[in-house]
């Protein structure tokens, strides 16, 4: 019961709001791609998709963080910092996983198959660039917005242009939540030689965190002309600017609990964009 209880952990499932951020983008993608009307057998396939990669990232996550979890308060209880599991157990985790994520894969068409093995790469690069660079944010957010392809490519068996501007507004995004959700860690991540944006940013946090609000939002707004969507996207905009000015107020406070808030909430701007674009 003790290890099932550990794998359970290090799905991180009873914490939903990894499975949302990389879900509401892929939503967006399947409901820009299908003009409104998504085919329930891919809309199901990109749900338990996300459920199940997000679930393989963070086992990965730990897998890669395993001598450093320990050392770190926030962390310090995950099973293979306890010894609860071991290194080899959580990578056949990892792999079983992955294997079932393919298997709803391949009910779709080659193309998207093909791309799927991107989405792997990515989820076992992210948590080992923490050691490497000061953007391991912007891998997470490659991670997350490698299924806006593959929604495309499921939908029409091509990956048109206009993909990548949706794509760069996800990969954005991370950049906006998960800086919000590093600032928590600094402290930690300077003691025990991890990088992130929090860190880079450090006293300008706030400005930098406006400036890649300003871009999210132009590209939005892009996207809508590209889709011609209607009045109702557009209201969702309005919405996430005021919502990204009260996240800048809070965030200008620089408190780590403040700012670990605003990555909590974030997932909402997903599903407030995700929502704009089906009743425009």
């Amino acid at each position: 019961m003790d290890k099932l209880s550990g794998y359970i952990a290090l799905t991180r499932i009873d914490k939903p709001i990894g499975i949302y951020l990389v879900l509401w983008p892929a939503l967006w993608a399947l409901w820009l791609a299908s003009n409104g009307t998504p085919d329930l057998h891919i809309l199901v396939v990109f749900i338990f998709g996300a459920i199940l990669m997000r679930s393989a990232g963070c086992v990965i996550n730990d897998y890669a963080d395993r001598h450093f979890d320990g050392k770190v308060e926030r962390t310090c209880q995950r099973p293979l910092a306890t010894g609860l599991l071991s290194s080899k157990e959580a990578l056949i985790f990892f792999m079983v996983l992955c294997l079932i994520a393919f298997s709803l894969v391949l009910t779709l068409n080659t193309l998207t198959i093909l791309l799927s093995l991107g989405a792997v790469f990515l989820a076992v690069l992210y948590p080992f660039m923490k050691r490497h660079t000061y953007w391991p944010q912007a891998f997470l957010g490659a991670a997350f917005a490698w299924a806006i392809p593959m929604a495309f490519s499921s939908v029409l068996n091509e990956v048109p242009w206009e993909v990548w501007p949706i794509f760069i507004t996800t990969l954005v995004w991370s950049l906006i939540y998960d800086t919000a959700y590093a600032v928590g860690d600094m402290k930690d991540d300077l003691k025990i030689g991890v990088k992130s944006t929090a860190i880079l940013f450090s006293k300008y946090l706030w400005q930098w965190i406006a400036f890649f609000q300003f871009i999210m939002l132009g590209l939005l707004f892009w996207i809508g002309q590209l889709f011609d969507l209607g009045i109702g996207y557009y209201l969702s905009l309005l919405v996430v600017l005021c919502w990204f000015a009260l996240d800048l107020k809070r965030l200008a406070t620089k408190n780590a609990q403040q700012a670990f808030q605003v990555f909590l909430q974030n997932h909402w701007i997903g599903l407030i964009i995700l929502l704009g674009i089906i009743f425009n």
